[in-house]
Formats: structure tokens, C-alpha cells, sequence
């Protein structure tokens, strides 16, 4: 029912599956009170299920109380619960959690600035074949954060995470074809980097 978008009729699925005590049910009905899916949206609420799941070990709800938190919805925005609940995530094995960390640490945001934390982080996230840490390794070869510029390393992986569907990775693969970085110039494969990108829905250059 979910994955079939009939939301009100899953809420009430998960509803009465949390009630039975079924803690898979109680991160579903987090993430429908957070996206509004079924029912308004209602951060407190979906904060009560999130943390009722993240209490029965799951990782994706300890990682989305973390986004909660960062974002400052349903909680005050605090960085640093937000990378405390990431790290619990990454303890139990979520790739999201590990991306989120190396991004807070890239971006210096509720930490200095640190680019070789941040690709430890991209790394461990990559090994679970997360395509969003996978562009982001390919975007610190390509610009030499915490690195050294390495122009095929930022290529191979680029194309790791676009062969997993990443859309950015897709684009900017297309650029490294144009310009001759770490590959062969080619235009043609430039143009069929770009046509995949822009079919799924990306118009521009994400590093």
C-alpha cells in the first residue's frame, strides 16, 4: 500500500500494525507524519514515532531524527544532536547517516571545516554504495579538497555513482568528457552524459 502511494489507507495499516507493537511500522508513520503523507504534516508526531523506532534499533530513524534536527523541524535546529543522532546511524550501518556526517564536515556546518574527515565519511558511505557520497569523492579529486587534484579518480568515481542512477554525478561526468578531465575528450559522450542527466530532471552542473 505504501509503495503503491495509497497513503491514508497505509496509515491506518501502520497505525494499527504500531499499536500491535510491530516497530517497523513506528519509522514508517515517522516519516508519513514528517512528509505529510496520508495526513498533515506534524513534526512533533513524527518526531514521537521516529524516536519509538530509533529506541528498537532502527538506523534510517535514528538518521531522519538527525535531519530533523538539522533542519530544525519539529525540534529546535541543533547541528549538533543532528551529528550525534548521524553518527548512531552510521553505528548501525546506515549510508545515509555516513553521507550526512562527511556533508557537515565539507560544508563546516555545526563543525570546522574538514575535508579529509569528510572523505573517510564519503568513503565508509560509498562502501554501502551510497551515489551521493560516491559524486561527492569524485567532486573532491575534481577540486582537490583534502586531496590532491586527480583528475581520472574524479572520473571513475563520477561514473560509479552515475551508473547507480545519481543524476548530478551523470552531469558532471558529461563534464569531464567536454573538457578532457581524466578521460579522452569526446563530445559525443559528453552529450550522452548530459541527455541522461537532463532526462532525469537535471539541467546543471552539481560538484
Amino acid at each position: 500500500m505504501y509503495e503503491a502511494k495509497k497513503y491514508p489507507t497505509a496509515l491506518l495499516a501502520f497505525q494499527e500494525a504500531a499499536a500491535a507493537g510491530v516497530a517497523e511500522a513506528f519509522e514508517y508513520l515517522g516519516v508519513m507524519y514528517s512528509e505529510g503523507q496520508g495526513t498533515s504534516v506534524n513534526y512533533q508526531e513524527a518526531m514521537t514515532w521516529l524516536r519509538k523506532a530509533a529506541a528498537a534499533g532502527d538506523g534510517q530513524a535514528m538518521c531522519n531524527i538527525g535531519i530533523l534536527y538539522y533542519r530544525g523541524t519539529g525540534a529546535p535546529q541543533r547541528y549538533d544532536l543532528a551529528m550525534r543522532w548521524f553518527h548512531d546511524a552510521a553505528s548501525a550501518g546506515n549510508s545515509q547517516a555516513m553521507f550526512n556526517i562527511g556533508a557537515m564536515y565539507r560544508d563546516g556546518v555545526g563543525e570546522t571545516v574538514n575535508f579529509s574527515e569528510a572523505m573517510t565519511w564519503f568513503l565508509k558511505a560509498a562502501g554501502s554504495l551510497n551515489d551521493k557520497a560516491m559524486n561527492s569523492i569524485g567532486a573532491m579529486y575534481r577540486n582537490g579538497q583534502g586531496v590532491s587534484v586527480d583528475y581520472v579518480e574524479a572520473a571513475l568515481w563520477y561514473r560509479r555513482a552515475a551508473d547507480l542512477g545519481n543524476q548530478a554525478a551523470m552531469y558532471n561526468l558529461g563534464t569531464m568528457y567536454e573538457q578532457g578531465l581524466g578521460v579522452l575528450k569526446d563530445a559525443e559522450e559528453a552529450r550522452k552524459w548530459f541527455a541522461k542527466a537532463s532526462l532525469n530532471g537535471l539541467g546543471e552542473p552539481v560538484h
